[in-house]
């Protein structure tokens, strides 16, 4: 197990669509522990495999003393009921703009050895499934903002110590819809 680099807002692998996840292999035990570790030394709740720089449908969580990880996640949602509050992202650490999200989510995957998981989740870690699992989507909770909040993020970025000018950020739409989240399920093949 090794702390491992988080890619930074700009980088252009946060903004490509993971692959999902076809061997269960020593890989992808070392990927988990690799992503728990990373995610626990920086304090996240969540950490998606493509913040590693690896293009996987993987994600690890560790919610109000829960810690796991889900292998090619798809969502549904058991209701219409939603959530707002702050929400932040290790790779573009200090930032936090309140974002709507789903008060409630069902994921159903895989664990590390290719057995089917389902983990149902509410307020927290609701948000954090969602987070996570847009970051396997090629989307960023910015994508998810109103323009007002977005070009104030966008402002709190270009002035954060780590951001990067030569590496201009890219914004754009999320594929789930802007209402609360389209058809309400998101497909490991986005």
């Amino acid at each position: 197990m090794t702390v491992q680099p988080i890619r930074l807002f700009g980088d252009p692998v946060l903004r490509t669509p993971a692959d999902p996840v076809v061997d269960f292999d020593k890989e992808l035990r070392k990927l988990v522990k690799d992503l728990i570790e990373t995610m626990q030394d920086e304090g996240g709740a969540g950490l998606a495999a493509p913040q590693l720089g690896v293009g996987l449908r993987v994600f690890t969580f560790d919610v109000d003393d829960v810690v796991g990880h889900i292998v090619n996640p798809v969502l549904s949602f058991p209701d219409e009921e939603e959530q707002d509050g702050p929400e932040g992202c290790l790779s573009i650490p200090g930032i936090y703009i309140d974002t709507k999200r789903r008060q409630n989510v069902v994921a159903n995957g895989f664990n590390e050895f290719g057995d089917p998981v389902q983990l149902v989740g509410t307020g927290l870690m609701a948000r954090c499934v969602q987070h996570e699992t847009d970051h396997l989507d090629g989307v960023l909770f910015l994508d998810r903002l109103d323009t007002a909040s977005r070009k104030d993020a966008m402002k709190q970025i270009r002035s954060a110590e780590w951001y990067d000018a030569g590496r201009p950020p890219t914004i754009k739409e999320s594929p789930h819809g802007r209402s609360v989240f389209g058809s309400g399920l998101f497909s490991p093949g986005r």
